[in-house]
């Protein structure tokens, strides 16, 4: 499976597209609750996990946050909504300094993930979906040159 990542131009914010619903049918609520945590636990190994909290319960609370607005992205329950209001996901990223470079660390700590769940049987066209969303969502999210 070939998950290109597209080039950032800082200050250029292209259009995203949410993940086909489907995504969410074949992983499901927990599956992406999984994949949110063991992303996060491949970023505390990482050179980005300045950009995260230190301190583990909050480590651990930004996880479930994260999950949340996947699975309301991907057509689920508004979790996130509920929980900390409407997402305004640059806003939230503004005091974190994210360059290109923590972009695609970011975004590569996802690969192998996707492929496991592409071993776990989800279709291709599910995850690229998903990979699609990531992939301009997280250029929204630079905001350091």
């Amino acid at each position: 499976m070939n998950l290109e990542i597209s080039q950032a131009q800082f200050g250029v914010r292209p259009p995203v597209q949410k993940p086909i619903p489907e995504f969410l049918l074949e992983v499901g609520e927990e599956g992406i609750r999984e994949l949110i945590s063991k992303h996060y636990d491949a970023i505390k190994k990482s050179d980005i996990v300045h950009l995260f909290p230190l301190d583990e319960a909050e480590f651990e609370k930004a996880k479930i946050n994260s999950a949340d607005f996947f699975i309301q992205i991907c057509g689920g329950p508004k979790y996130f909504n509920t929980n900390r209001g409407a997402p305004q996901m640059v806003g939230r990223h503004a005091r974190f300094r994210i360059d290109a470079k923590a972009r695609l660390t970011w975004l590569e700590l996802y690969k192998p993930l996707l492929q496991e769940l592409k071993e776990q049987g989800v279709t291709e066209t599910s995850l690229k979906s998903f990979w699609g969303y990531l992939d301009i969502f997280s250029i929204w999210m630079i905001n350091t040159k």
